[in-house]
């Protein structure tokens, strides 16, 4: 069984709002902006600034932000979720920066071009906010839907990735 290792994390001051970051021993495991649905209790989980996976990961969030950041380059760690979860969130890391993918399209890049319903709920639960770009999902008719983190930011997001 792959049992999730303890997580630390420090909070970053984005454009978009304050985020919490968190680390394991493994890699960056949750990246969430402040009021975010499925936003874990992170209560527990102590601050440590000077973990260098959440250092690197608030130098990148910050040049991702500045526009000089096209994508993240960091160790992840997606032992919290599901092996279904985790074939979805694997396949959103293939939606390059400025394209967009409907939650069908996505399910045939998971393996499972069946289950839309289901690839939407793991979207939704992707810990991982703007790292693993579940902003990059849109409707079958190419509506902005659902973001955890607010339509707002998922508009803002695309808008700085220039997509159409």
């Amino acid at each position: 069984m792959n049992t999730p290792s303890p997580l630390v994390q420090v909070r970053y001051a984005g454009p978009l709002g304050p985020m919490i970051l968190a680390a394991s021993e493994r890699g960056l495991a949750g990246a969430w902006f402040d009021g975010q649905r499925h936003l874990p209790d992170c209560s527990p989980w102590p601050e440590a600034a000077g973990h260098p996976v959440l250092q690197q990961a608030v130098a990148q969030f910050a040049a991702y932000f500045a526009g000089t950041r096209a994508s993240f380059d960091l160790p992840l760690d997606l032992a919290r979720g599901t092996a279904f979860q985790q074939a979805v969130w694997r396949a959103l890391l293939t939606v390059r920066r400025g394209e967009t993918i409907s939650y069908s399209a996505l399910g045939r890049r998971a393996g499972c071009p069946a289950a839309v319903r289901a690839v939407g709920a793991a979207v939704g639960r992707n810990p991982l906010s703007v790292v693993v770009p579940c902003h990059r999902v849109l409707g079958a008719d190419g509506s902005l839907t659902g973001y955890a983190g607010g339509l707002d930011r998922k508009r803002a997001l695309l808008q700085l990735e220039g997509a159409a």
